[in-house]
């Protein structure tokens, strides 16, 4: 779900753009992130404190292991189609549902875990640390492309194959029923943060100019990614 997608089909790329150009592509790529970011927060607010909501999430994600894989099944397809739709280059309207989607989708996949984290007194603080954690590294990865103008997009196929075997792992820790510890966390956390520095730097080098939507949706996926697990290592080690 997270593999870099296919090269968006535009006439210009970032790195052949005017400057006054690419600078505008770049500021409406993070403002688009900024607001799906202020949308996740919004949305798992509003869903924490619906009952009628959350409830119905929570029994179906604790109902037994195996409900995960039917998680796991529609995130993945429906993140096919948010990208789909975010790569939409004849709609703006489609773009900006796929975004939405995508955002929605995050939210309703985060409402197990941030339950625990606000309503287990061992947890208290968790949530605080791991965004700022999450917002540091990234602010840092960014800078780093952004002051290097490095191309990480050499990392594409090392990812793509890093995802694929975590994806395995998970997977089979559902079937299996073992449980995957902070080792694993970690792992998944340092392949996160390296889909932050490809897409960091296809923003500056691979996307096409109009692409801000899907730049950011790729963006808030790694980032999404990187939070979930930074979650996962606070509270294993407050158990």
């Amino acid at each position: 779900m997270y593999q870099a997608e296919p090269s968006l089909r535009r006439e210009v790329m970032a790195a052949d753009a005017l400057p006054e150009e690419r600078v505008d592509f770049i500021r409406k790529t993070y403002l688009h992130l900024g607001l799906a970011v202020l949308a996740f927060v919004g949305l798992e607010a509003f869903i924490l404190n619906t009952p009628a909501i959350h409830e119905p999430i929570l029994n179906f994600a604790f109902g037994g292991r195996y409900n995960w894989l039917i998680v796991i099944g529609l995130f993945m397809l429906a993140g096919v189609v948010a990208q789909s739709w975010a790569r939409n280059s004849r709609s703006m309207g489609m773009q900006y549902a796929g975004l939405l989607l995508y955002t929605l989708i995050e939210a309703l996949i985060f409402v197990p875990i941030l339950f625990i984290a606000t309503r287990f007194p061992q947890f208290e603080g968790v949530l605080t640390q791991a965004a700022m954690i999450t917002a540091v590294i990234f602010g840092g990865l960014t800078a780093i492309v952004f002051l290097t103008k490095s191309d990480f997009s050499w990392m594409r196929q090392m990812l793509g194959v890093c995802m694929l075997a975590a994806f395995g792992i998970g997977v089979a820790s559902i079937i299996f029923g073992f449980t995957l510890g902070i080792v694993y966390s970690a792992a998944v956390a340092v392949l996160a943060a390296g889909y932050i520095l490809y897409y960091t730097s296809n923003v500056l080098h691979h996307y096409p100019i109009g692409s801000h939507v899907a730049a950011a949706l790729n963006l808030f996926a790694a980032v999404a990614l990187l939070f979930w697990y930074v979650i996962r290592i606070l509270m294993s080690a407050r158990r």
